[in-house]
């Protein structure tokens, strides 16, 4: 069944809906169903998704590696989840392209801190006085 969805919005202490929920509830088929409510969050944006590349090229310049290990590397680190099949298990990385901004953000912070702690690398933010200058060395490499 292809699940039944409607954006809720609350402002000034007062919910609405996308569709009156009666409409909503007519279009399920009997049974029982479970209510998920969830905040909605905007795509990871174009900007996150640069900075993090700049941030991979420096890190690979340094290190040695390509910028793809580097996502690889920290999508694995901070992006896997845990699955076991029988007796055996692993963890298996996701990438960030599903990644909302506010996941973004958190696994962007991530790697800044891992980098300043285990590289000794200084990854700068847009806000940044030197930020520019980052920018120019390593927009061209990503």
């Amino acid at each position: 069944m292809k699940p039944v969805s409607t954006i809720l919005v609350k402002s000034e202490g007062k919910v609405t809906w996308g569709k009156p929920i009666d409409l909503l509830l007519s279009l399920l088929p009997n049974g029982k169903f479970t209510l998920t409510i969830k905040k909605q969050a905007k795509d990871r944006s174009i900007n996150q998704n640069a900075l993090m590349w700049m941030w991979f090229a420096c890190i690979a310049d340094t290190t040695g590696n390509t910028k793809e290990e580097v996502h690889d590397a920290y999508c694995y680190m901070f992006l896997s989840r845990p699955v076991t099949m029988g007796n055996r298990g692993g963890n298996i990385p996701m990438g960030t392209s599903k990644l909302n901004t506010e996941e973004m953000k958190e696994f962007l912070d991530k790697v800044q801190a891992d980098a300043a702690s285990e590289l000794g690398i200084t990854l700068p933010n847009p806000e940044d006085q030197y930020f520019e200058a980052f920018k120019e060395e390593y927009k061209r490499k990503i």
